[in-house]
C-alpha cells in the first residue's frame, strides 16, 4: 500500500508538472503572438527598476512611450546594428560565430565578453528579467526562438528600439530623443544616434547627457560604421 500510494503521488506531481510547463509554453506563445502586434505597455526591467528605487527612496518615474518603426529613424536602426549586431539581418537569432569567439576569448580572460544579438536582447528586455543565470539564459534562447519565427526582423527591430534602457528610468529612443535632444525620434541625425547607441552597453553607467570620453570614442566608431551598416538593411521593395 505504501508503494501504491508513493507512486501515486509521483505520478501526480508529475502530471501536474507537465501541467504547468504546457500551460507556461501555451500563454508565452500567446504573449509574442499578441506583442507581434500590440504595443508592449510595461516590461519585467522597467517594474525590477521601479521595485529598486522604492527600496532606495528614490524617484519613481518611467519615461516611456512606444512609437512606430515608421517614426525613428533610420540613422537609428544603423547605428544599432553597427554597435550591437552586424548580422542582424543575417542570423536565424544567434550569431555562432560571435558566440564562439566569446566564448575562446572568457576562457582566457577576466573580462566577460557577450555575444548576444539584437533579436536575444529583445527576447529579454520585453519577456524577461535581467540576470546571468542560466536558466534566464535558457528562456532568453527559447523567446528569441520564437519571436524569431511569430515576428519579422522589422518588428523585433521596433521592439528593440523602443524597450531597450537608455538612462535612468528612460526607455526607448521615443523618450530619449525627446529628454535628451528636445526632437521626435524621426529627426535624429547620425551623431545623436551614434551617441545613443554608444552607451547600450551599460546605459545606467554611461550618460548621453554627460558622456565620457570613452563614450565620444565609442560614438566616432559607431558613426563611421553606419554607412556600411545601412548597406545589410535589405530593401523593402516597391
Amino acid at each position: 500500500m505504501g508503494r501504491g500510494r508513493e507512486s501515486t503521488l509521483a505520478s501526480f506531481i508529475l502530471k501536474g508538472v507537465a501541467l504547468f510547463t504546457l500551460t507556461c509554453a501555451v500563454m508565452s506563445v500567446m504573449l509574442v503572438v499578441i506583442f507581434r502586434w500590440l504595443p508592449v505597455p510595461v516590461t519585467p526591467l522597467m517594474i525590477e527598476r521601479v521595485v529598486e528605487n522604492l527600496f532606495d527612496g528614490k524617484p519613481i518615474a518611467i519615461q516611456y512611450h512606444w512609437v512606430s518603426r515608421d517614426q525613428i529613424s533610420d540613422k537609428m536602426e544603423n547605428a544599432v546594428i553597427a554597435s550591437e549586431d552586424w548580422k542582424f539581418y543575417e542570423h536565424n537569432g544567434f550569431d555562432w560565430a560571435a558566440i564562439e569567439k566569446a566564448m575562446q576569448h572568457n576562457q582566457h580572460s577576466g573580462r566577460v565578453r557577450g555575444a548576444s544579438t539584437i533579436s536575444q536582447q529583445t527576447a529579454k528586455n520585453v519577456f524577461l528579467w535581467p540576470s546571468r543565470s542560466w536558466i534566464r539564459k535558457g528562456l532568453e534562447a527559447y523567446f528569441t526562438v520564437l519571436i524569431e519565427n511569430i515576428w519579422n526582423k522589422d518588428r523585433i527591430m521596433e521592439a528593440y528600439l523602443n524597450v531597450v534602457e537608455l538612462g535612468d528610468g528612460i526607455y526607448g529612443v521615443g523618450a530619449a530623443s525627446q529628454i535628451y535632444f528636445h526632437k521626435p525620434p524621426s529627426k535624429l541625425n547620425s551623431s545623436e544616434a551614434a551617441l545613443l547607441a554608444a552607451v547600450l552597453p551599460n546605459p545606467r553607467r554611461f550618460q548621453v547627457a554627460h558622456p565620457s570620453p570613452y563614450i565620444r570614442f565609442r560614438q566616432t566608431m559607431i558613426q563611421r560604421r553606419m554607412p556600411l551598416a545601412a548597406e545589410t538593411v535589405p530593401d523593402e521593395g516597391p
